[in-house]
C-alpha cells in the first residue's frame, strides 16, 4: 500500500512538472508567436485568453496534487528523516500556495483588468495604468509559477531519492 501511494505521488508530481514546464517553455510562447505570425488582429488578446484557460487547468491541478501530497505525506514517510519529511511537506505547501495564489488571486485580477479595459489589450497603450498593472501581474504570475515548479521539483527529487534508497536496501537483503 505504501509503495503504491509513493508511486502515485511521484507520478502525479512528474506529470504536473512536465505539464507546467512544457506549458511555460513551449505552449505559451508558441501560441503567441503563431497568432502574431499569422497577423491575427488582437493576437495578444486571443493568445492571452487561450493561455489563461490552460494555465487555470495547470494551477488547479497543481494545487490539488500538492494538497494530495500533504494529505498522504504521513502515510508514506515512516522511513524518512525528520528533516526530509519537513522539507517535503513545506515544499508541497509552497506549491499549493503558489498555484492557488496564481489562479485565485493573480489570474483573477488580470481577468478583471482585461474586462475593465473594455477593448482588446493589443489596443491599450503600454503606459496606460491598467496595462502597466496587467504587465506587472503577468511578471508576478511567471515568478509564482517558477516558485511552484521549484517546490514540486524538490518534492519529486526527495521522493525519488527515498524510493531509490529503499530499492537498494531491499536488493541488498
Amino acid at each position: 500500500m505504501r509503495t503504491n501511494l509513493k508511486t502515485a505521488r511521484l507520478l502525479l508530481l512528474g506529470l504536473w512538472l512536465g505539464a507546467a514546464v512544457f506549458f511555460g517553455a513551449a505552449v505559451a510562447p508558441n501560441v503567441f508567436a503563431v497568432l502574431r505570425g499569422a497577423h491575427v488582429s488582437n493576437a495578444n488578446e486571443i493568445a492571452g485568453t487561450i493561455i489563461t484557460r490552460l494555465l487555470s487547468i495547470i494551477n488547479i491541478s497543481g494545487c490539488a496534487i500538492a494538497l494530495f501530497g500533504i494529505a498522504t505525506a504521513y502515510f508514506v514517510q515512516a522511513d524518512q528523516s525528520r528533516r526530509s519529511r519537513s522539507v517535503e511537506v513545506i515544499s508541497l505547501a509552497i506549491m499549493a500556495m503558489m498555484t492557488g495564489v496564481s489562479i485565485w488571486v493573480i489570474s483573477a485580477r488580470m481577468l478583471a483588468l482585461r474586462a475593465a479595459m473594455q477593448t482588446p489589450i493589443d489596443l491599450i497603450a503600454r503606459d496606460d495604468p491598467r496595462r502597466v498593472a496587467f504587465d506587472s501581474l503577468h511578471r508576478y504570475s511567471v515568478a509564482v509559477m517558477g516558485v511552484a515548479v521549484i517546490a514540486a521539483l524538490i518534492v519529486f527529487l526527495l521522493i525519488s531519492i527515498q524510493s531509490l534508497r529503499l530499492a537498494r536496501q531491499a536488493g541488498s537483503r
